[in-house]
């Protein structure tokens, strides 16, 4: 392979892992705003129900699994070894593909 290519393969590769990152930190800030607001409308409305605490556990739900995604946790073997191991296999058998 050309080096050329290889580092623009790899610019593509950083420039969507930036962007995943940086959609991680947005939906963080939006995430503690939702919260804050979620917080003060229970407060204020029927202080004596603290329903609040099952929106705060789904959206701290969602976020840690947001930032599993865009910090690349290990997927339990199902990682990007394993997808381009799996490309590369199907590759090989051009069969899979009629």
């Amino acid at each position: 392979m050309d080096n050329s290519f290889k580092q623009e393969q790899s610019y593509i590769k950083a420039k969507k892992k930036v962007k995943g990152i940086k959609a991680f930190y947005i939906h963080l800030v939006v995430n503690i705003f939702s919260i804050a607001i979620i917080v003060t409308v229970n407060l204020l409305f029927s202080p004596q129900y603290h329903w609040f605490w099952f929106a705060v556990i789904g959206i701290a739900i969602a976020q840690l699994i947001h930032g599993l995604v865009a910090f690349d946790f290990p997927n339990f073997g199902l990682g990007k070894k394993w997808e381009e191991k799996k490309i590369k296999e199907l590759m090989k058998n051009k069969d899979n593909f009629k």
